[in-house]
C-alpha cells in the first residue's frame, strides 16, 4: 500500500495571517498608547476610557479602509498584468513559448526539457503558467481585499479591546503602568502566536513586536506628561 505524504505549508495562511498580525499589533499599541498619553496627561478615568473606545472605533475602520484600498491596488495591478499576458499568448503564442522554456532554462531545466514542460504547461492552461512562472501570482498570493480589510477590522478591535479592558480594571492613578504592563504581554502572546501560525522562530517575533511596543507606548506617555494638564 503506498504511502500518503500531506503538507501543510505556513506559507498557504499568509493571505489573512499578515492581515490578522497587523490589526492585531496596531490595535494593541495605538489604544494602549492613546490610554497611556491620556492617563500621564493627568485626564480622568472616564477621558481615558472615552479616547480609548473612540480609537478603537476609528482605528478598525481606517485599518479596514486602509487594507481595502491597498490590497485592491495590487489586484488591480494583477488583473492589468493578467489582460496584459492574456494578449500577449493571443498574438504572439510562439514568442511567450519561448519566454516560458527561457524561464525555466534560469531554473537549471535543460533547453530540451524546458520547451516539452513549455509546450505542455501551455496546452493545459497557458495563462495560469505564465502568471505562476513569469509573473509571480498564484492562488497563494492572489490579493483579496475584502478578506484583508475584515481581518484587519475584527482583529485591530479585538487586539484594542485588551488595553481597554486593562484600563477598565486599573486601580485609581496606576493607568499608566497597568495598561503599559498589559500591553507588552499582549503584544508578546501575539508575536509567539503569529510565529506560531507562520511557522517563524518565536523568540525572535516577540522581541520585535514588544520592542516597538514598548518604544510607542514610552513615547506617547512621554508627550502626555509633558504637555498634559491635570483634570
Amino acid at each position: 500500500m503506498p504511502l500518503r505524504h500531506f503538507e501543510g505549508h505556513a506559507v498557504q495562511r499568509i493571505g489573512w495571517l499578515r492581515a490578522a498580525v497587523l490589526g492585531a499589533n496596531d490595535g494593541i499599541v495605538s489604544t494602549a498608547s492613546l490610554l497611556a498619553g491620556m492617563a500621564a496627561a493627568g485626564q480622568g478615568r472616564s477621558e481615558v476610557l472615552l479616547a480609548g473606545v473612540a480609537g478603537l472605533v476609528a482605528g478598525a475602520f481606517s485599518m479596514a479602509a486602509g487594507e481595502y484600498v491597498s490590497v485592491s491596488s495590487q489586484a488591480d495591478t494583477e488583473r492589468a498584468d493578467l489582460a496584459r499576458e492574456r494578449a500577449e499568448l493571443r498574438d504572439q503564442p510562439a514568442f511567450e513559448r519561448e519566454e516560458l522554456a527561457a524561464i525555466y532554462v534560469h531554473r537549471g531545466v535543460e533547453p530540451a526539457l524546458a520547451r516539452q514542460v513549455a509546450d505542455q504547461m501551455m496546452a493545459k492552461d497557458a495563462l495560469a503558467a505564465h502568471a505562476r512562472d513569469e509573473l509571480g501570482i498564484s492562488e497563494i498570493s492572489t490579493a483579496r481585499p475584502v478578506q484583508a480589510a475584515v481581518t484587519s477590522a475584527l482583529t485591530f478591535s479585538a487586539g484594542a479591546a485588551l488595553p481597554l479592558a486593562a484600563a477598565l480594571l486599573a486601580p485609581q492613578g496606576t493607568v499608566v503602568p497597568v495598561v503599559s504592563a498589559a500591553a507588552i504581554v499582549f503584544l508578546a502572546l501575539l508575536g509567539a502566536i503569529g510565529a506560531r501560525a507562520g511557522g517563524a522562530n518565536i523568540a525572535k517575533a516577540v522581541v520585535r513586536v514588544t520592542f516597538w511596543g514598548a518604544l510607542a507606548l514610552a513615547a506617547t506617555a512621554g508627550v502626555g506628561s509633558l504637555f498634559g494638564v491635570a483634570a
